[in-house]
């Protein structure tokens, strides 16, 4: 079986001694999450003692900030797609090239950490909401706190910076993660439906629209502010 782990985002960044906590089953990774600063938790969705997508659920919940990549059975489609509807940032196939599975923690971990260039100011307003780029924060009209994962507030933002523009699925999942998507990535799909339903825009689709064979556009007037 392979171990589950989550690594410390530092160390893999830049190349120091590794940083990684192995965990073999879900209460095992429980313990780790309670006891130790996680930044990313590379989940199988197998688990010994329970589901890893119940796990990423119940840890989206408690831990909207702790980045999630899913491995998956490669032909599981659905595990990837429910993944996503739970809160996972990114998933990976098995079995995997061990490159691809280090190339996708720097993308997630770069995407959580960095400020995404270019922003042009500090704060997006944008129906009522602000979205601030330095402290990757979104308030709601009623002043209340968003909480959106990484993968969310990144492809935010990518709208933000180019409002009314139709960005396709290909352009989103290589603006957000710097790869291109294959014949069956869903992913900026269910990105695309999280964030709708975190803006109250699951039902009538007015910020986030659909164009048909084209993508996505934001439809509501954007204002910078410093």
């Amino acid at each position: 079986m392979i171990p589950k782990f989550a690594a410390c985002s530092e160390n893999i960044l830049t190349g120091r001694a590794s940083c990684i906590s192995l965990a073999g089953s879900k209460g095992e990774c429980e313990a780790k999450l309670a006891e130790l600063k996680i930044d990313l938790l590379v989940l199988d969705v197998m688990l010994p003692d329970g589901s890893g997508l119940d796990l990423c659920r119940s840890l989206r919940g408690r831990m909207p900030q702790l980045s999630i990549i899913l491995l998956t059975a490669l032909k599981e489609d659905v595990d990837r797609i429910i993944g996503l509807e739970f809160g996972a940032d990114d998933y990976l196939g098995k079995p995997f090239n061990p490159r691809e599975l280090s190339a996708r923690i720097r993308a997630v971990l770069r995407r959580g950490r960095s400020e995404p260039q270019p922003t042009g100011s500090r704060q997006y307003v944008f129906a009522n909401y602000i979205a601030d780029i330095e402290s990757r924060t979104l308030q709601a009209p009623d002043g209340s706190a968003v909480d959106l994962t990484g993968g969310e507030f990144e492809l935010l933002v990518v709208f933000l910076q180019r409002p009314g523009r139709v960005l396709s699925r290909d352009s989103l999942l290589d603006l957000t993660q710097g790869r291109t998507a294959d014949p069956f990535d869903r992913s900026i799909d269910i990105l695309v439906s999280r964030l709708r339903r975190k803006l109250g825009d699951a039902s009538v689709f007015a910020m986030l629209k659909t164009v048909r064979n084209k993508g996505y556009q934001l439809a509501v007037p954007v204002e910078r502010s410093n």
